[in-house]
């Protein structure tokens, strides 16, 4: 075997991008704080053999924080990774991942030098299979355990220095639940309920969109890596104007259950599923983090929510109104700032005025409320994989905005927004590093696109033309024997009615040629000639 297809092959084999992967959750790991791992694709660290990343000190950015979270040196999560890690690896070039035997985003091929993009599509415009695909993706997600990483379930401080690990296996979905619970998780201060709760690593400030949107890449790298699948897109529901749940249907995302409205109809695989990370309160109270056990059926009653905090859901007008507004972000840059695109996105904002506003869920924060269940918590909300198309969707009016106004990368905050959100921050809790500021741009430089932004001639590739192939190629032995088939009866027919002709033919000419009467007779009395012609 050549050595470009060997790279080929380990680079789909070796552990990909989140926290904690398993090469550094040992304690000789924890304790050097060097999460550095072997590359087995060319067997060195960080890949360094092969040119693709060595390993490197961590240098966190010392610009300061907004003063909504007061406190330093009792979160594991300031200054990310440093708690955990000080040295990790720092990729060259287009690779990517902990250990850096991967490609960055958009890229493909043994050497990461093929560029390719991905299209997400609306989950309406699937073809039959397609939504059966990503049902059926979801579900095997749900029920793998992770081979690549792992969960800590307790702080640093009580892991002894990082001689008594604190890990734990997780499925492959619910390693992103658990991601976005630890991501928005209190902060412990020390002492039974003894938490602050002004703080959120990836909402109500600037991290809010980068964050989700690498968040988002990772969950479909994830899916591709479970299923072998590497033209898998997360597909996204287009809310704008509708009047209720339109994705809560058996054959998409479940039905309400006819036995409870509160949960899922017993005909949906959905209705199985088991939640994580649902209970903060309890967790606060223990003094401990999620571990990932179950704790009941995932909840969901769309449309029963409290009609005064999210009146209707958004309208295309909504969204239009949203988008002129031309500063990401303004003032103290949380969820108070007035006429911040960011701010009316999430949802703490009035889409009509840009002004900020309380006691209501507006935007994307509506449709978390709308839910009514699991998905309206937020530290549990991915728990409900309707979660995944609606922050495809905010990903794309994200988009827009960004083609719409083309800001610098000076206009993303540097300092002094809320801990976690400048600009050089690295986002939590990933491994390897990712700063903020760095998904500040455009979906075409992370190699994918949304279907509705295409071009129109593309779209209808996409939205008409494609599924059509698509069914056509599910089909096509049946197609072609169906042709064969048709071209034999054709064909037999055919050569019945020649055979049938010919005969005919032939006796005909028969009786013609027995015929003694001349075929041409002269009337010299006329002075004419007559024909008489045989058929």
């Amino acid at each position: 075997m050549s050595l470009p297809l060997l790279l080929f092959f380990f680079q789909f084999l070796s552990p990909s991008l989140q926290q904690f992967p398993r090469p550094c959750t040992t304690p000789d790991v924890l304790q050097s704080k060097r999460c550095c791992p072997v590359w087995p694709g060319d067997g060195s660290v960080c890949s360094s053999l092969s040119g693709r990343g060595f390993c490197q000190d961590v240098t966190v950015s010392d610009l300061p924080n907004g003063p909504q979270y007061p406190h330093s040196g009792l979160d594991d999560r300031e200054q990310w990774p440093l708690v955990f890690y000080n040295q990790t690896c720092q990729c060259a070039g287009n690779y990517m991942g902990f250990d850096c035997g991967e490609c960055k985003f958009g890229y493909f091929g043994a050497n990461c030098g093929e560029r390719q993009e991905s299209v997400r599509k609306n989950i309406f415009q699937l073809s039959v299979s397609e939504r059966q695909r990503f049902i059926s993706y979801l579900n095997l997600a749900k029920t793998t355990v992770s081979p690549d990483y792992m969960i800590v379930t307790g702080v640093y401080s009580q892991t002894n220095n990082g001689s008594t690990p604190m890990f734990t296996d997780i499925s492959v979905y619910d390693l992103f639940v658990w991601m976005h619970y630890y991501v928005s998780r209190d902060a412990l201060l020390g002492g039974p309920g003894n938490v602050w709760a002004d703080i959120d690593f990836a909402h109500e400030s600037a991290a809010f969109l980068p964050w989700h949107r690498v968040y988002l890449l990772f969950w479909e790298h994830e899916i591709r890596k479970l299923t072998g699948d590497f033209n898998f897109t997360i597909p996204y529901w287009d809310w704008r104007d509708a009047q209720d749940c339109q994705a809560c249907t058996d054959e998409l995302m479940g039905a309400r259950s006819p036995l409870n409205p509160n949960l899922i109809s017993p005909s949906s695989v959905f209705s199985s599923w088991k939640v994580i990370c649902s209970q903060p309160e309890d967790y606060n109270q223990r003094e401990v983090l999620c571990d990932g056990s179950p704790e009941g059926p995932l909840l969901r009653n769309p449309g029963n929510h409290d009609r005064k905090r999210v009146p209707r859901l958004h309208t295309s007008a909504d969204v239009e109104s949203v988008l002129s507004l031309t500063e990401y972000e303004t003032g103290l840059m949380d969820r108070r700032a007035n006429m911040s695109f960011r701010n009316a996105l999430e949802g703490f904002a009035s889409p009509e005025t840009g002004l900020a506003v309380t006691g209501q869920s507006l935007m994307h924060n509506s449709l978390h409320a709308f839910m009514n269940g699991s998905m309206s918590s937020v530290q549990g909300s991915a728990n409900d994989p309707i979660f995944l198309l609606h922050h495809a969707f905010v990903d794309s009016i994200f988009e827009q905005w960004l083609r719409r106004h083309q800001p610098p990368r000076t206009h993303y905050p540097t300092a002094n927004a809320p801990i976690g959100h400048n600009d050089g921050y690295y986002m939590v809790p990933f491994i390897p590093l990712y700063r903020n500021g760095d998904y500040f741009l455009s979906t075409k430089a992370l190699g994918y696109e949304y279907a509705y932004l295409q071009d129109p001639s593309q779209r209808f590739v996409q939205e008409f033309l494609t599924p059509y192939l698509e069914q056509a190629r599910q089909i096509w032995r049946w197609l072609l024997a169906a042709g064969i088939l048709g071209a034999a009866v054709v064909g037999i027919i055919a050569a019945i009615i020649t055979v049938a002709c010919h005969r005919r033919t032939r006796r005909r000419k028969s009786s013609a040629y027995g015929e003694r009467q001349p075929l041409l007779n002269s009337s010299e009395e006329e002075g004419s000639t007559s024909y008489q012609t045989t058929l």
